[in-house]
């Protein structure tokens, strides 16, 4: 990790490096490139993007679950825990997003 020489940090303006590549580009940066290789993703994409992974972890907990009632010994129990809990997890985190932005939407149209 790179951190600034203490040169740099004189006043109220320090010069900030990317050290995550996945990280979103700041002002004046070049953006990184997404996995693929290809340019990169909007903010439409990404939200896309997160609602599948989420909408797969539903359908693979789903899948496991039928698999553990049909075929109860080719499926660990602990493995189906797993995957309702995570699938759990991430539809509760995807309904407080959508409800916060909601209010938050609401809120900006009452401002008037």
């Amino acid at each position: 990790m790179n951190f600034p020489e203490p040169i740099q940090a004189a006043g109220d303006v320090v010069t900030l490096t990317r050290t995550n590549p996945r990280h979103l580009a700041g002002i004046g940066e070049s953006a990184p490139a997404a996995a693929g290789g290809g340019p990169e993703q909007s903010f439409g994409q990404l939200l896309i993007g997160a609602l599948g992974s989420v909408n797969d972890s539903q359908i693979t907990s789903m899948d496991l679950t039928q698999r553990m009632i049909t075929k109860p010994d080719s499926v660990n129990v602990h493995d189906v825990t797993i995957a309702l809990a995570e699938a759990n997890l991430a539809l509760s985190m995807t309904k407080a997003i959508v409800d916060r932005a909601l209010a938050a939407y609401r809120e900006i149209i009452n401002v008037r």
